[in-house]
C-alpha cells in the first residue's frame, strides 16, 4: 500500500507571480469576452475595480517587465521617433509606443476601454493619460488627489477625494454595466488591509541581521501590492512571504546569497533595464538592501471610508518634505542602515526633484556616509555602469572605515 503525501507548497515568490500573471491573463479573457477593461495608473484606489469586478492592467508594470527584458531602449527610441521628448517618463513613453505597435514581445496587455488615472503619484501622469484618451478616443476617470501641504489629510480632502470617488463609480457603472456592491466593496477592504498588512510585515523583516531576505526580493515580489491587493489570494501569497521570511530568521538563512558585510538603504524606483547590474555589484561587495519606501508605499492602511481616501494621500510623492523624511528616517533606524544609496531617476521628476536635500536631510541626520547615482526606471540610456560602479565603490570604502573605528572602539 503505498502511503499519499502531500502537494509541495510552492514558494511564495512563485505565487505572487502567478497572481500577478493571471490578472494580466484575467483582462485578456475578459476583453475577448466582448467586456470592457481599463489601464489603470497604479496608484489609482484599486477597490473601485476589483468591487465591480473590472479587469485592469497596469501601464507602468508593463513598462517595467519591458525594460527588465531589455525592450525599454527600443521601447522609448519608437516614442522618441513618434515625436515624443526623450524628456518624459519612460513609463510613458514605452505607453504611448505600445498604444500605437499593439504588441510587444516582451509583454502584451489588451488594449483598452477606458482610462484610471490618479495622480498621487506625480502630474505627469494627467498629461500622459489625457493624451492616451485623446489618441484612442476612449473615457478617462481621474481622481485628483492634491498633494498634502500639511502632515496629515484633513476632513475637506477627504471629502473631496470621495466624491470623485463615488463619481468614478458611478461612470464606470454606466460605461461597464457592472454594479456596485457594498458588501462586496467592505470585503475587497478586508482584503486590501490583509494583504497590506502582510506585505509590510514580510518587509519589515529586514529589521534582523542578518536580513531573512535580498532587498532585491522588494522589487521582485511587489506587483500583487498593485494588481491583486483586493482579493484573498494576494493576501495569502504574501502571508505566507512573511511565513518564509520568518522561518529564515529561526534558522539563520537568506535569499541574500553573500555575507551581508553592509545594510544600505535604497531610495527610488529600481532600474529595471539594469536590475541584475546594480544587484550583482552590491552583492560582490557584500552589500544588502534593507531599507526602501518603493516597495512598502503599495500598502495602504485604513480602518474605514474616510481613512481609505486619505491614504491615497499618503504615498511617496503627495507628502510634504517632513513627512517624506520622517518615512525614510523611521525605515534606516528601524532597519539598521550603515549607508545610503540615492537613485537620481531621470524619468521620475517628481520623485528627484527634492532628492538632493533628502540625501543631506538623511546624511546628517543619520549620520551614515550617502551616494547618488543617474540612471532610469526603464531607460537604459541613462545608466552608466561604470558611474555606479565607482560611487558603490566609494559608499563600500566608507562603510568599511566606519566599520574598522566601530570595532576599534569596542575593542
Amino acid at each position: 500500500m503505498t502511503q499519499s503525501t502531500a502537494p509541495e507548497r510552492k514558494p511564495a515568490k512563485v505565487l505572487l507571480r502567478e497572481i500577478a500573471d493571471k490578472a494580466t491573463q484575467d483582462a485578456w479573457d475578459a476583453k475577448n469576452r466582448g467586456e470592457k477593461i481599463g489601464w489603470s495608473a497604479s496608484n489609482f484606489p484599486q477597490e473601485i475595480t476589483t468591487t465591480l469586478g473590472i479587469p485592469v492592467v497596469y501601464p507602468e508594470n508593463q513598462g517595467a517587465a519591458i525594460s527588465a527584458k531589455g525592450g525599454g531602449r527600443r521601447m522609448c527610441e519608437y516614442a522618441e521617433g513618434m515625436g515624443y521628448s526623450p524628456d518624459l517618463c519612460s513609463y510613458s513613453r514605452i505607453n504611448f509606443s505600445y498604444a500605437e505597435l499593439k504588441e510587444c514581445p516582451e509583454l502584451n496587455i489588451p488594449q483598452p476601454d477606458f482610462l484610471l488615472c490618479c495622480n498621487n503619484i506625480c502630474n505627469c501622469m494627467i498629461k500622459w493619460y489625457e493624451n492616451l484618451a485623446l489618441q484612442m478616443d476612449i473615457p478617462l476617470f481621474l481622481i485628483d488627489i492634491p498633494r498634502l501641504d500639511a502632515y496629515e489629510c484633513d476632513s475637506d480632502r477627504i471629502r473631496y477625494i470621495r466624491a470623485q470617488f463615488d463619481d468614478c463609480i458611478a461612470g464606470l457603472e454606466a460605461l461597464t454595466g457592472k454594479k456596485w456592491s457594498e458588501e462586496k466593496f467592505r470585503e475587497v477592504m478586508a482584503n486590501s488591509q490583509r494583504s497590506s498588512k502582510a506585505w509590510l510585515k514580510a518587509v519589515d523583516y529586514a529589521k534582523y541581521t542578518p536580513s531573512p531576505f535580498s532587498g532585491f526580493d522588494i522589487f521582485n515580489n511587489m506587483a500583487v501590492a498593485c494588481v491583486a491587493r483586493g482579493v484573498p489570494e494576494g493576501a495569502e501569497a504574501f502571508e505566507l512571504l512573511a511565513q518564509e521570511y520568518e522561518e529564515n530568521v529561526k534558522n539563520g538563512t537568506s535569499t541574500f546569497k553573500a555575507t551581508e558585510e553592509y545594510r544600505v538603504l535604497f531610495e527610488g524606483i529600481a532600474c529595471w533595464a539594469n536590475l541584475s547590474y546594480t544587484f550583482k555589484t552590491l552583492k560582490n561587495f557584500g552589500v544588502n538592501v534593507t531599507a526602501s519606501v518603493y516597495g512598502p508605499a503599495f500598502s495602504f492602511l485604513y480602518d474605514n471610508v474616510d481613512e481609505l481616501m486619505a491614504a491615497y494621500s499618503y504615498v511617496p510623492n503627495c507628502n510634504i518634505f517632513e513627512r517624506e523624511v520622517e518615512m525614510r528616517v523611521r525605515e534606516a533606524v528601524k532597519n539598521g542602515v550603515d549607508g545610503a544609496i540615492f537613485h537620481m531617476n531621470r524619468s521620475c521628476k517628481r520623485w528627484s526633484g527634492n532628492l538632493y536635500e533628502m540625501e543631506r536631510v538623511l546624511r546628517e541626520e543619520l549620520g551614515i556616509p550617502t551616494v547618488v547615482f543617474d540612471g532610469d526606471q526603464s531607460d537604459p540610456r541613462a545608466f552608466s555602469e561604470a558611474q555606479y560602479l565607482t560611487r558603490i565603490q566609494g559608499l563600500v570604502e566608507i562603510m568599511a572605515e566606519n566599520k574598522r573605528r566601530k570595532e576599534a572602539s569596542h575593542g
